[in-house]
């Protein structure tokens, strides 16, 4: 945590550095003189701005315009069944907006109207039922934070340090606010009498795309916290994110969260699907999987500084910011480390903290003065689970896996404030 040195520090740079109406990054005036971008008039405020029907829906302003998702090509033989990565370098807070949320699609995002819109409950039900989206929006619902993490998130990590980015080691995840239904009142408008004892049963979820995505999900998740959701950040899902309906499974990996949701199958057992077999388990070093690893274990990055968010704004104080989250709940704690981890400093916890299962924002105030660091996060839940290192993974599971790399990452903060992927475990 910042020390009162620290602190004083810090308001005696932001006092100077305000008086003298300078700063520190290329291109400052020196101490009293006088800033054109103050004393001049400038070009937007000596003519009229565009008017208030100029973008019907709002774009993000043209100097943001790198703020964006982006694929790294030769992860996929084609961009038709691939994934990109949202920029979480460039974002601050928790929420991320649906044009910066990360994509995946199994045979590409489709376009499906809401007036066509079918969803079928079938199977070990008491009265199999269709809904048309209309009929959706009569029932109650309910509005929740949650992140969505890809299973393969971290994936290309597992045998050392690989892509240069957080955006690209870590960008296969989104926070957002979903608004929609609580799959148990959808179950329960059709009855699970007939399906007997439900303690062993569980639900097919399938989607409308041509890859027919579907997951088999126990029967006590399904009627715990699932989510049929329709709207994203208060507004409809976007295309690529399953418009109009899609599953949202708090806390598990994201291939679950089936876009396009059209069908709803109870069962007496676990479908078995492609995505649940050959795909989505955990390889391990003697060849065996695991599976049914649904949930996300604690994890958390530093997002700035980081390659792409290196340090321009020279020596003295400096912000260390990040993203924590945890499929099993609530993040209670964020420790950062400047030194690999020989030694930890608590970070401090941004707002929006009771949710859980839903990115929590960190940041430790301190200072840099060009000293090279070896960047660390280490997050800790509500659980008492603890970030692991990629050495205690790898002791546990080989190097064989791809999914559900949640290790510690490290950044290497070079005298030049830039910043590289390095590994230590």
């Amino acid at each position: 945590m910042a020390d009162e040195t620290k602190n004083t520090s810090r308001r005696a740079f932001l006092k100077g550095g305000a008086a003298a109406m300078v700063g520190t990054a290329a291109g400052a005036a020196s101490a009293g003189t006088p800033d054109p971008l103050i004393t001049n008039v400038q070009d937007w405020a000596s003519f009229t701005g565009d008017g208030v029907d100029e973008t019907p829906y709002g774009l993000p302003i043209e100097f943001e315009k790198d703020v964006v998702r982006r694929n790294v090509a030769w992860l996929t033989a084609d961009p038709i069944s691939s994934i990109n990565f949202t920029p979480i370098h460039a974002l601050d807070g928790t929420i991320t907006p649906q044009g910066c949320a990360f994509e995946r699609h199994h045979s590409g995002a489709i376009e499906l109207r809401k007036e066509d819109y079918r969803l079928m409950i079938n199977g070990l039900v008491d009265q199999p039922l269709v809904f048309t989206y209309e009929d959706l929006e009569r029932f109650p619902r309910e509005n929740h934070v949650y992140f969505c993490e890809c299973a393969a998130n971290t994936g290309m990590e597992w045998a050392g340090a690989q892509l240069n980015g957080v955006q690209f080691t870590h960008g296969m995840i989104h926070n957002m606010e979903y608004s929609g239904i609580p799959l148990r009142a959808l179950l329960n408008e059709a009855g699970l009498g007939a399906a007997g004892d439900l303690a062993d049963k569980w639900v097919y979820v399938e989607g409308a795309d041509a890859s027919s995505n579907g997951r088999s999900i126990p029967m006590e998740k399904a009627l715990d916290d699932v989510l049929v959701a329709f709207k994203a950040n208060g507004e409809a899902l976007r295309k690529e994110h399953g418009y109009p309906v899609r599953l949202v499974v708090p806390g598990w990996e994201g291939n679950m969260w089936v876009k396009w949701l059209r069908r709803i199958e109870v069962t007496d057992i676990a479908v078995e699907s492609r995505e649940e077999t050959s795909k989505y388990t955990d390889v391990l070093a003697d060849g065996m999987a695991r599976k049914w690893t649904w949930e996300m274990d604690a994890k958390s990055v530093i997002t700035s500084p980081s390659p792409q968010m290196p340090i321009q704004h020279g020596h003295g104080p400096l912000v260390v910011s990040g993203l924590a989250w945890s499929g099993h709940g609530r993040i209670t704690r964020v420790d950062v480390s400047k030194d690999g981890g020989m030694s930890w400093e608590t970070a401090r916890l941004g707002r929006r903290q009771g949710d859980s299962k839903a990115l929590t924002r960190f940041y430790l105030d301190t200072e840099w003065n060009g000293e090279d660091w070896l960047l660390q996060a280490r997050a800790l839940d509500e659980t008492g689970y603890v970030q692991p290192t990629k050495s205690q993974l790898r002791e546990a599971r080989g190097e064989n896996s791809i999914y559900h790399n949640n290790c510690i990452q490290t950044w290497h903060l070079k005298a030049s404030g830039e910043a590289e992927n390095v590994e230590v475990s």
